[in-house]
């Protein structure tokens, strides 16, 4: 399975952003381009695209500024992390359980 990467030309066309908005947020450190050999233009992951994404809403709809962008996605990926470990303790607490009544 090959991963899709996105190049500079699909993001602007598609999310109708310009391309000083992504330069901005590679700035700001907030997405990072991918360099695949053989390549000779930057491209960027599904999870890149979807910051960009995020942060394009943030700063258009909410008026959010980049550091401000930077704090909740970064807030955003801990909560996701913190589910993921909730998820693996409920399951091996449901897991010893069934042990115990079986």
């Amino acid at each position: 399975m090959t991963l899709k990467l996105w190049t500079i030309i699909d993001i602007t066309e598609i999310f109708q952003v310009d391309e000083q908005f992504i330069v901005d947020l590679e700035e700001e450190d907030i997405i990072c381009a991918t360099f695949e050999e053989g390549m000779t233009h930057k491209c960027y992951s599904p999870e890149e695209v979807e910051k960009l994404r995020l942060a394009k809403i943030l700063v258009e709809d909410l008026d959010v500024n980049l550091p401000g962008v930077d704090i909740i996605l970064r807030m955003r990926s801990n909560m996701v992390e913190m589910r993921r470990q909730f998820d693996a303790i409920l399951k091996d607490i449901a897991d010893k359980i069934k042990d115990e009544l079986a």
